[in-house]
Parts: structure tokens; sequence; C-alpha cells
């Protein structure tokens, strides 16, 4: 949902008016776009040639005031769920009285500005999102199928039919043949399916077999015997809600819309929790690693069996706090990120990690020793290369591999790293020294100054 285009279709009569609500709007939303028009004769043509998403409509109109617009796109079956906003200077008595009756979803008053509509639109789309996603459907008659399958899809659903409960959960778990798994928002699903599984072993299944809650897989019954004990049934064996058949459309989409609604604020919820555990895993000033991530994750990573031999890197750069009294800290800052992103670019296959600082480490896995060499050699000279804010900068560099020490915990892996870092300051900076369990030696590309491939 997040990047699905909103088209919103906007009626007004002042030209000026017009243009600057297109503005706000383009400005408010990313991913919209608005066709305008002046007429409610124009909004008709425009609606019966091309999908929105959403009307805004002013309450007059040259030709025939808001509602009486409404009231026309209600009484089409092609638009009758299309949600209207109706702008008005104040909310009058007419609108209040009369607005429900015709189908307004919502308005706004005009009077609060044209920036507050973009937040307006911007909030109202966020709550009537609801009509957007894949629906896997489990029936087995084939004509009851077609037909609920044709109303989820004039509304705008994708829908993917199976007949039975098996199929169904070798879709949810991914492991059916299908060509590409597509994420599911919704089950909707007969209660009373043939075949050795129902549609309330299915649900039983997904809430305890697999674990998926209410929010994060809805599931809506549908069922053919409307007895309370039958409803209390399908409850427990964990359904979001039911509708009972035969089938009356707008009872479908109403329950459709409230379970998609539900699961996108899971979704939205899911993601803001981990765009926040993004937030605390990453350096804000340098954009690699917290020393945090490390801690938390580092000695896994360093444990993986899959990702031996692992080699640490601990880097720093040289005469930063010279470079910090008699520049400023600002330009100091502008060199870490600068670095920071090098070490991105360069490592985007390791663990890069802020250590303190302007030292930084880098856990690189499944690497050998000249490959490793290599790519320290190859980091040195391009960060002597980097001139970040127009300063030349070098960086003394201490590695280590899990080769030569396979028994140490991260926090000695690192301290072994950290003695042919100071090795590597000892000898001059501007160099690459490597702890063997022989000792520490110099790189053996130091002096070269051939581009390390």
């Amino acid at each position: 949902m997040a990047n699905q285009t909103i088209r919103i279709l906007l009626v007004d009569g002042s030209s000026v008016t017009r243009a600057l609500l297109t503005r706000t709007l383009l400005a408010e939303l990313p991913h919209v776009e608005v066709t305008a028009c002046e007429t409610s004769k124009e909004a008709l043509q425009k609606l019966s040639q091309t999908h929105f998403d959403l009307l805004s409509t002013a309450l007059v109109l040259p030709d025939m005031d808001g509602l009486a617009l409404c009231r026309k796109i209600r009484k089409t079956d092609k638009f009758s769920y299309l949600p209207v906003i109706v702008v008005s200077g104040d909310a009058d008595t007419r609108l209040l009285r009369e607005g429900f009756a015709a189908g307004v979803t919502d308005y706004f008053d005009k009077s609060k500005g044209y920036k507050a509509f973009g937040s307006f639109v911007k909030s109202f789309i966020q709550r009537h999102s609801g009509m957007v996603g894949q629906v896997l459907f489990v029936e087995d008659s084939a004509t009851a199928a077609a037909v609920t399958c044709k109303i989820l899809e004039q509304h705008g659903l994708k829908v993917l039919h199976v007949n039975t409960a098996e199929e169904a959960m070798s879709y949810i778990a991914g492991t059916s043949e299908e060509n590409s798994r597509i994420p599911i928002d919704l089950v909707i699903t007969d209660f009373f399916l043939e075949g050795e599984m129902t549609g309330g072993d299915l649900l039983y299944a997904m809430r305890v077999t697999m674990h998926l809650s209410q929010q994060e897989l809805p599931v809506l019954v549908l069922t053919g015997n409307d007895d309370q004990k039958t409803q209390v049934e399908v409850f427990h064996a964990g359904a979001n809600d039911f509708v009972p058949k035969p089938i009356i459309e707008e009872i479908l989409i109403a329950r459709v819309r409230a379970l998609l609604l539900i699961k996108h604020q899971y979704d939205a919820i899911k993601q803001q929790a981990e765009t926040m555990r993004w937030i605390a895993a990453t350096d804000s000033l340098t954009g690699v690693r917290s020393k945090r991530y490390l801690v938390e994750n580092g000695e896994d990573y360093l444990r993986d069996a899959s990702q031996q031999p692992v080699w640490a890197m601990l880097l720093d750069i040289d005469n930063f706090k010279l470079l910090n009294d008699s520049k400023g800290h600002i330009t100091g800052d502008h060199v870490l990120a600068e670095v920071g992103d090098q070490l991105n670019a360069s490592f985007s296959d390791a663990m890069v990690v802020r250590f303190g600082g302007e030292e930084f480490s880098i856990l690189l896995p499944n690497t050998q020793a000249e490959q490793a060499m290599q790519r320290a050699e190859k980091l040195r000279q391009d960060i002597a290369s980097l001139r970040p804010v127009g300063m030349d900068i070098t960086i003394s560099i201490g590695i280590v591999s899990s080769q030569d020490f396979p028994d140490m915990h991260l926090t000695q892996f690192l301290a072994t790293a950290d003695k042919a870092l100071y090795a590597a300051k000892e000898r001059g900076r501007n160099r690459v020294c490597i702890h063997t369990d022989d000792g520490i030696v110099d790189s053996p590309w130091q002096d070269s100054t051939i581009p390390i491939s």
C-alpha cells in the first residue's frame, strides 16, 4: 500500500482553488495523481473513463451542487463505493442533515486553509485505504466462486481462488506450485468445504499451527448456517468476522473493507517497528551499524559456521584529533560521514560498525586470507583518495582471521585486531597490519602502487 498510486478527482468551480488544492495534494502525498475539473458534468465524464480512489468536490458547483453530484455517483453500480469528500466553508445545517443521505463520506471545512486540506486528505486516505490488497478465496462451489470473485474484483481487489482448504494451506505456507507467491492480505473461506479439511480446520491450522494472528492475516468466513451455535463456532475457530449466505454485496464489501484496514494497520505498525529497530541499530552520523548492534549480534555472527572464515578489521582515522582541533568538529563530522559512506559501499556484504569516535570495525564473512588482505589494502587506498570536504586523510587497519584464532569470543577477537591496529599506528600509520598466529606482519601490498581489484 505504501507505494500505491492514489488517483484523486478534484471538482471545484474556481480555477485558482483547483490549482492551489492540486499543488497542496502533490506536496503532501508522495504517490498521488490529481485530476481537476470545473463542473459535475466533467467529473462524471472523467469517472466513466478512469478509475479514481477519491473524489473531492466543492459544495457549490457551476452546474450542480456537491450533494447532488454525490447522489448521482451513489446511484451507479461502478462508483457506489467511491469515497467522496465535500469541501465547504462551514458545516452548515443542510450539509450535516443531507450529507449522510447523499452518501458523503466526509467533509472538510475550507476555512482551515489549503495546507490543512492536504493533511486532511492524507489522514483520510490512511483511514479509508481498505480496498487494496490480495484476497485468498476458498470456495468449492464454482457458481458461488464466480459471483463472489466478480464482486471483489469490481472493487479493485486481486483475488486468488482455490477450491480446498488444503490448497489454501499450501499457498499460505509458501509451498504451493504457484509461479509467484503474492503476499495475502485477507482470507475469505466457506466454513463448510468438501474434502478432508473444512473451513474451520483451515482457520484452526492458521491460528494454532502457523501462529498467524487475526491482525496479521484476517479471515472472513462465509456460511449458509446463521444459527448462534455456528456463529460461536466460527469465532472460536479464529475468524475475525462472518457473512451469511446468500451474500449481499454491500454487507460483504463493508466486512472486507474493515478487515483489510486491520491488515493495513498491522503492516504499518510492523513497518514502523522495523524502522525504529533499524534506527536503533544504525549510527546516525556515519550510517553504519551502531556499537549496540555489534554487541547484540556480533558473537552469533562470529560463531556462525556458514560464514567461516570470518575476518575482523579494526580501522582508525589517522590524526583525527588534530583534524578536529584544527578544523573544528563540524568538519570532523563531515569526514566521519563520508568515511561511513565509503565503508558501506565497499563492504555491503559485511557487518560494518562505528566502534567509537573515529574507530570502525568490520566483520567480513566467507573470506580467505589473500582476498581479506586485498580488500583491506583497497580500502586504505580508497580512503587516501577520498578527500572528504577537501581534507587529506588516511587510515590504519588491523585485521585478524577466525582461522588463526578459532576459539576466541568476540571481545578477544576484536582485541587481537586492535593489537594489529596499534602496530599499524606504531609503524607509521596509513598501513594494514595482520595479526596471524605467528605474530603481527605488514600487508604484502603495503608499498604497491598498483590499484587492488
